[in-house]
């Protein structure tokens, strides 16, 4: 089947050197461009992280320090893959809790603002989740009959994603899902903003969910002792609570996001 695209779909994967995203590095990454008239392009590079990959990581990946020694820099390619993204959706397996945000903080030292708010983000791991409730390899195995070779290579995995993705389509277009609550609706359909929002489960601000949205839909802290409380309010009358996140071990992400909600309250005044 063909992808109902309004734009550009970016299914990417990630390898690095480890699952910590403040601190790991990207040593591969992988995106399958697929544009809205079907046309598919795949650009696979392996990267520098600049930083020794462990012994363990690496016997995961099969990428070791000397295979990426000559490799350029994140920040050497943070441009060409802006370009190669463009305006582009983006997907992945288990994105939305480690590739987006690992891209994102490289993006961030790398001195690029990568937009995502008028981007969907469709994370497949979440549909087959909550429609099968089980990895790639086994979703693979379900949706495409097939077995997956070559398990945890950027290539192999982004391509493997892209396959369970249209398969899930075709076998949940129809069929009905109840929430929590009892509602039942239709979730699963040819079209990127609707599986945004159904593969969206998580009502955090930022990726590593420090923010979170309250039920009225207002950005709160999520921790610690302000946990609940209004964070653009928070950093208004706690200027050092702020700085002490700016200074602390929290995602550059997280830190965008905290000097966003700042600034819109001094801007208030």
């Amino acid at each position: 089947m063909q992808l109902k695209l309004k734009r550009p779909l970016c299914i990417y994967d990630i390898e690095s050197t480890g699952v910590n995203v403040s601190s790991d590095r990207i040593v591969e990454i992988s995106i399958l461009k697929v544009h809205p008239d079907g046309k598919e392009e795949t650009k696979t590079i392996k990267v520098n992280p600049t930083i020794p990959i462990p012994p363990e990581v690496s016997m995961i990946h099969g990428i070791y320090d000397e295979d990426i020694k000559d490799a350029p820099t994140f920040k050497e390619i943070a441009n060409d893959l802006v370009k190669f993204i463009g305006n582009s959706d983006l997907s992945g397996y288990n994105c939305l809790r480690f590739d987006v945000p690992i891209l994102m903080e490289e993006f961030l030292r790398a001195g690029i603002d990568f937009d995502l708010e008028k981007r969907f983000i469709v994370d497949v791991q979440n549909i087959f989740h909550q429609m099968e409730q089980r990895t790639l390899k086994a979703a693979y195995k379900f949706y495409c009959n097939q077995s997956l070779e070559n398990a945890h290579t950027a290539e192999a995995d982004t391509l493997a994603t892209y396959e369970v993705l249209k398969a899930q389509i075709e076998k949940y277009e129809k069929t009905p899902f109840v929430d929590k609550d009892g509602k039942e609706s239709f979730p699963v359909e040819n079209d990127m903003e609707q599986l945004h929002k159904f593969t969206n489960v998580r009502k955090f601000v930022d990726f590593a969910g420090r923010l979170a949205f309250n039920i009225d839909g207002k950005e709160v802290i999520n921790f610690g002792k302000h946990k609940g409380k209004i964070a653009e309010e928070v950093f208004q009358y706690d200027a050092g609570y702020y700085d002490w996140m700016m200074k602390g071990d929290f995602p550059e992400y997280t830190k965008k996001k905290i000097t966003e909600i700042r600034l819109r309250g001094f801007n208030k005044k």
